[in-house]
């Protein structure tokens, strides 16, 4: 007869299935990638079957473990969503809430409103992972995510979150001096301009409007970077334009280490949304955080 496999097993199990990844399963439930590694290869004992095929640089399930899993997902589901209903009974939420974001708005709208949360809810963990991709936050195990409105799915329910935004253009005076000052935004292209790449590879276009006039620009420069910190630091010293969020270029602006252009040509924006499953038993760690959010705004 086979032994049972335990909760425990069937839940790495799943999210390793899942994540395609013994590393971040292992993240994901704080144990060790080889600690995973045995768990699993014992379900696999007890069970009499392969569930995963493992090489040295991928994971993915067996037709076995694809079977396994279509059933087990939504059973998961159920047990966590009956466990966490016990939560409704506790004068404060516990377990972990999993926010997936841009790096911006971690920085810039959420690190606070975490913090605060943290403060009001002792017994919650958050795991915040800064992700400028766009990513199935369903699929990959997060409680919510954070993106503009416009990127949204339709089945998703969205929360405004923080200020609206505003992009703004910036170079070091000593750029301008030598360079000139664009007086429009096609005039970027005869430019130096310091780029952001996407994680797919892809450059961003900047983008401009002026009442009914929008537009993007495809800029070029010497140096592409990953993140608007480091399009500050390269437009401070002198390396081109930069295009940032106005909450980062506010200090070097302040300082006159950095000058604002095409100002009329940058407006307010909408800003971030918080968005997560619309489902009927939230989570009582990601119900307690959007009451926060709501109280905030």
């Amino acid at each position: 007869m086979i032994n049972p496999a335990s909760l425990a097993d069937l839940q790495a199990f799943a999210t390793v299935a899942r994540l395609r990844s013994f590393r971040q399963a292992a993240t994901e439930l704080g144990v060790s990638p080889s600690a995973l590694s045995h768990a699993l290869r014992g379900l696999e004992t007890r069970l009499g079957v392969r569930l995963l095929n493992r090489t040295t640089r991928s994971v993915a399930p067996t037709e076995a473990g694809e079977r396994l899993l279509s059933r087990l997902a939504p059973a998961l589901q159920d047990i966590h969503g009956a466990l966490d209903a016990v939560n409704a009974f506790r004068d404060s939420p516990l377990g972990t809430l999993r926010l997936n974001a841009p790096r911006a708005a971690c920085e810039l709208v959420l690190a606070p409103l975490v913090a605060r949360f943290i403060a009001a809810h002792p017994g919650m963990r958050v795991e915040l992972v800064a992700d400028d991709a766009f990513v199935d936050i369903v699929a990959t195990g997060f409680d919510a995510g954070v993106r503009f409105g416009e990127s949204l799915q339709q089945d998703m329910v969205a929360l405004p979150l923080g200020p609206a935004q505003r992009f703004v253009v910036v170079a070091a005076p000593a750029y301008l001096a030598a360079h000139g000052t664009p007086l429009c935004p096609r005039e970027l292209q005869q430019h130096r301009c310091v780029r952001i790449r996407f994680t797919n590879g892809t450059f961003y276009r900047w983008e401009f409007a002026r009442g009914s006039e929008q537009f993007e620009i495809e800029v070029d420069g010497p140096l592409a970077v990953a993140d608007m910190p480091l399009m500050i630091d390269a437009a401070e010293r002198g390396l081109g334009l930069a295009y940032v969020y106005a909450q980062y270029a506010a200090a070097p602006v302040a300082a006159g280490r950095l000058v604002t252009v095409l100002d009329d040509w940058c407006p307010e924006i909408p800003g971030f949304y918080l968005y997560y499953p619309s489902r009927k038993l939230m989570p009582a760690g990601l119900k307690a955080f959007v009451e926060l959010l709501r109280s905030t705004g």
